[in-house]
């Protein structure tokens, strides 16, 4: 009797972890990094601008234009620190259609620059990409668990990310790499079969191969040319890197001086995804350090939220969010010394850029969202 009766009691549920304080760290390195590419967009942009009438001879063309950007990443940053992280689950599978579809409509009535169709409707599909694949991944793994202990279901999930990372390759590759170094992250750290990532690896190798050599592709091979010997062709392909070289070396310890940058006026868009070395040359290896550093803790900081964060969900989306910035830093600074090819990827919060920053900074917003929820402080 009093065994029946025991047995019937409700079972307690799990009490959901209570939100505490965000982690104000990662909030401070997001501010300063973003305020600090603003003044280094308007040091590296205001001569161009000043001495175009393409740009109205404005030399706050640039400056303007991104302080707007930066206040609506800030806001955008606010709204997902506050949403609930249960709303991102229900809209993680729309997410990721609508940026699949975007990718595929881009093929069709994208907006052309610079030889690449990536811009469509004044946005670029391959940034809500970046976030959307971070999003449902995480939810596709945390909800299938045990399919991860097979080849088949670990195929599956390389498939989530694989998808769209094919449509962003098309006129994309280096967004693409950065897509397939987000996916193989978060499945490296939920999988327990290590070997799988061989044979995964074989596969993306091939993939990687025909992106590169296929004859309507040959011009990403001839960057590879041109990395390996920027000087075979100074006034043509090497140009930039060499003048962006040429900016690092010339900066030394402590820099030019703010605002006293040379090589600006010989970079083409400095402002861009070059603006490394402008901050190499003003600031020297100081100030590159100093912005190394700050990337740094950013990284260390997101890894500490994965750890800490009791929801599997969670922690993966923290994984993602973490590589994502990181993996870019990363490529933008390899890319300016001229350490790998040249792939047009921005410098997180620092390069010039709408979509980018806006993204960027959500994507921020939904970190120190999950920070909220994770155990034990230090």
């Amino acid at each position: 009797m009093n065994g029946s009766v025991k047995n019937s009691r409700p079972k307690k549920k799990k009490p959901r972890p209570k939100a505490q304080s965000f982690d104000y760290t990662i909030l401070f390195v997001v501010i300063i990094l973003v305020f600090f590419g603003i003044i280094m967009i308007f040091s590296s942009s205001y001569y161009d601008t000043l001495t175009s009438e393409k740009f109205n001879y404005d030399m706050y063309y640039f400056l303007k234009r991104q302080t707007i950007w930066a206040i609506l990443g800030f806001i955008a940053m606010w709204i997902t620190m506050r949403l609930p992280m249960n709303l991102y689950k229900r809209l993680s599978f729309l997410a990721y259609m609508f940026s699949n579809v975007c990718l595929v409509l881009l093929r069709f009535i994208g907006t052309e620059v610079n030889g690449q169709k990536r811009w469509l409707f004044g946005f670029q599909p391959s940034e809500v990409a970046k976030i959307s694949v971070i999003l449902f991944l995480s939810l596709y793994i945390s909800t299938h668990k045990n399919s991860l202990k097979t080849m088949k279901g670990f195929l599956k999930c390389c498939a989530v990310f694989g998808i769209p990372v094919i449509l962003i390759a098309l006129s994309n590759l280096s967004t693409a790499i950065i897509v397939t170094g987000i996916g193989a992250t978060i499945l490296f750290v939920a999988s327990p079969k290590i070997w799988y990532f061989v044979v995964a690896g074989i596969i993306a190798s091939i993939g990687g191969f025909f992106a590169v050599t296929l004859p309507q592709f040959a011009y990403r091979f001839s960057r590879i040319k041109i990395w390996r010997d920027p000087f075979s062709d100074p006034l043509g392909d090497g140009y930039q890197i060499i003048q962006g070289l040429y900016a690092v070396a010339s900066g030394g310890l402590f820099g030019l001086g703010l605002g006293q940058s040379r090589q600006k006026t010989f970079i083409p868009e400095a402002h861009n995804d070059i603006i490394f070395a402008i901050i190499c040359e003003e600031l020297g290896m100081i100030g590159a350090f100093v912005v190394i550093i700050l990337f740094a803790l950013f990284i260390w900081k997101g890894i500490k939220i994965a750890l800490k964060s009791e929801d599997m969900y969670n922690c993966l989306v923290a994984t993602g969010i973490t590589t994502m910035i990181g993996f870019q830093a990363l490529i933008n600074i390899a890319v300016v010394t001229n350490t790998i090819p040249n792939t047009g990827q921005p410098l997180p919060f620092i390069s010039y850029g709408g979509s980018s920053l806006l993204i960027t900074m959500a994507s921020v917003g939904i970190l120190l969202n999950i920070s909220k929820y994770c155990k034990g402080d230090d």
